[in-house]
């Protein structure tokens, strides 16, 4: 039988931003059916950062998670295959897409990606961890909010985090739109957009007023449609 190729988005939130546990954490470990799910962080876009990667395993203890992180920048023995395909979930943080991208494919770890997606295993992320799924996204990656083009593409289009979260996101995205950049999603902080086979399952929030939308070029206008969110509570 033919697994489903599961990808959860989150345009902010999470054990990243929340500190006393996300619904949306929740919603994504609870795709596995698992009573404590493996679990593997990947903090590449933060360069590995130690507090981020502590702050990864306070939130999912082992009474939570079978926890694991996987780091590029000080590489031990474990075959990066292996250990990622024995997830139940692969977590992505946030951090540089742009450097994240470079890293990844420096090891091979795009082509691993796309095996454990095809496998089954349900990939997420925040901020970077939302972008390097789609084709393309807005990215602050080179400084000033600008295009990124060369995202992994397991799910088509363009995307966009933070998008209530900083006041350049959505005019940014627009203008992209407008001047031929791919049409996509936007996720506000505190929202996520559920991707089963590369087709909108559900958008979900762990705030009321968090929102995903639709953005996309139409007879020369950039039209941004509010999809319906369910807010986890």
């Amino acid at each position: 039988m033919k697994k489903k190729r599961q990808i959860v988005v989150l345009g902010g939130g999470g054990f990243s931003m929340e500190k006393r546990g996300s619904s949306l954490d929740d919603y994504i470990f609870k795709l596995t059916r698992k009573r404590k799910p493996a679990v593997c962080f990947v903090a590449t876009a933060s360069g590995d950062s130690d507090a981020y990667v502590k702050r990864f395993h306070d939130a999912f203890p082992k009474t939570r998670a079978k926890a694991t992180d996987l780091k590029l920048f000080h590489r031990d023995r474990t075959s990066l295959r292996t250990h990622l395909l024995s997830q139940d979930v692969i977590y992505v943080g946030g951090g540089n897409t742009a450097n994240l991208l470079a890293v990844w494919r420096v090891h091979g770890v795009d082509k691993i990606l796309r095996e454990a997606w095809n496998r089954g295993i349900i990939l997420c992320g925040i901020s970077a961890g939302m972008l390097c799924w789609f084709e393309c996204g807005v990215t602050d990656s080179f400084g000033p909010l600008a295009a990124l083009n060369d995202g992994l593409g397991f799910l088509r289009g363009s995307a966009c985090p933070h998008f209530d979260g900083e006041a350049n996101r959505r005019p940014t995205y627009h203008q992209l739109v407008m001047d031929g950049f791919a049409s996509g999603f936007a996720a506000d902080d505190y929202a996520g957009i559920h991707f089963i086979d590369q087709r909108i399952h559900k958008c979900i929030s762990s705030r009321k007023r968090a929102k995903a939308y639709r953005i996309e070029r139409m007879r020369g206008h950039v039209i941004e449609t509010e999809l319906k969110t369910q807010w986890l509570g």
